[in-house]
């Protein structure tokens, strides 16, 4: 039998790969102007229930920043407890996170504050001071938001994200990825949530406030993100009504982990935010709200080595979604597919009781409900 240490350093080092960023090159834009044909979303939620070991779904569709479907099955709680998830409640989005972190860097390096060119060395001189960062004289700006700077992820044995009692600093979580291999050379991709911890560190230090706080003065409030913020403190929660996720333990039974330690997430996989929010966040994004194209593009397109993915949408022909655009951890799973354009939204949050092979396979549950719903004759 497996230890419950073993079982929950098990299911934390999960949250690592769990919390990814899908970094990859947009598809082409192709929607045309006219109208958008949309699918029962209602339906497309009660089919991602009936695939098993979902507790709870939701979404909502928007076309051209209108909302026009939504839908919601399953239940807030385990063994259907706790009532329907409103379509607009509040979630986790994971490492959708990462493009917002990355967005807020970006716009400091458009204001001419920092340089995409700038060593991390320089920038975050105590890093080296207290040697959290091996070659920190030779990582960029770049490295970080294009996750090719080779430092080893945080989360394992000294870091545990299914543990909201401990209160870690950025610094304590440099200290861990400094216990751990280097993986890759710089310049090689290798995701990391520590790049974005750094990111959010290069940030507050230059904007003098919180990341949180920053977050909501580029992007939030800006684009009346009304619903979405990011935690910093250890034990915060999600606000309001919400669907619980569950990970499995070392004896098969399925643990309540909706109070994720905000302090392991920050600007790598902690925002907290909707549906109507997200699909803002994108159709913004998409359309150049937030940041010019060159720079959009270090964010979107695939960094150097790697290849980007096959274009085309879900669907035969139109509408074509871009790629990415997802994130997950013990617990959950949740998307914002959006055109390339930034006219369609699908914003989806699925709330989990499955262990983490399993969870692997909800992001292609989560595409067939995007065909049910743009797709309706396949």
């Amino acid at each position: 039998m497996i230890s419950r240490r073993a079982a929950v350093a098990r299911v934390a080092s999960g949250a690592c790969a769990a919390l990814a960023l899908s970094v990859a090159a947009p598809a082409p834009a192709s929607a045309s102007p006219g109208p958008v044909a949309v699918g029962n979303v209602q339906k497309a939620m009660e089919a991602l229930v009936r695939t098993g070991h979902v507790v709870g779904a939701i979404g909502e569709v928007y076309v051209d920043g209108k909302r026009v479907g939504t839908g919601s099955a399953g239940s807030r709680l385990l063994n259907g407890k706790g009532g329907a998830i409103p379509s607009g409640a509040r979630y986790r989005v994971g490492s959708q996170t990462k493009s917002m972190t990355a967005t807020a860097a970006l716009q400091l390096v458009k204001e001419g504050e920092l340089s995409l060119d700038d060593k991390l060395g320089t920038v975050l001189p105590e890093v080296v001071a207290k040697d959290l960062v091996e070659r920190a004289d030779e990582i960029t700006v770049r490295n970080l938001i294009q996750l090719t700077s080779g430092i080893p992820d945080f989360i394992g044995p000294d870091v545990n994200p299914l543990d909201p009692t401990a209160d870690y600093r950025p610094a304590d979580l440099l200290a861990a990825s400094r216990k751990r291999p280097r993986p890759v050379e710089i310049g090689t991709f290798s995701y990391s949530n520590t790049d974005y911890i750094l990111l959010g560190m290069i940030i507050e230090k230059l904007a003098k406030r919180s990341l949180a706080a920053e977050l909501d003065r580029r992007i939030f409030a800006p684009l009346r993100m009304r619903d979405t913020y990011l935690p910093m403190k250890a034990s915060a929660g999600i606000k309001g009504p919400h669907g619980h996720g569950y990970a499995v333990d070392g004896t098969g039974r399925p643990r309540d982990v909706d109070r994720l330690n905000a302090t392991t997430l920050l600007g790598a996989g902690g925002a907290i935010s909707t549906a109507h929010d997200m699909s803002v966040f994108q159709r913004a994004f998409r359309r150049g709200r937030l940041l010019p194209e060159s720079l959009r593009r270090l964010i979107t397109d695939p960094p150097p080595g790697q290849q980007p993915p096959p274009s085309g949408g879900p669907c035969a022909g139109d509408p074509e979604f871009a790629p990415g655009g997802g994130g997950s951890a013990p617990g959950f799973v949740a998307a914002t597919h959006t055109s390339s354009d930034g006219r369609l939204q699908f914003a989806v949050s699925v709330t989990l009781a499955m262990d983490d092979a399993e969870r692997s396979t909800v992001p292609r549950r989560v595409t067939d409900a995007l065909k049910s719903v743009f797709c309706p004759a396949t």
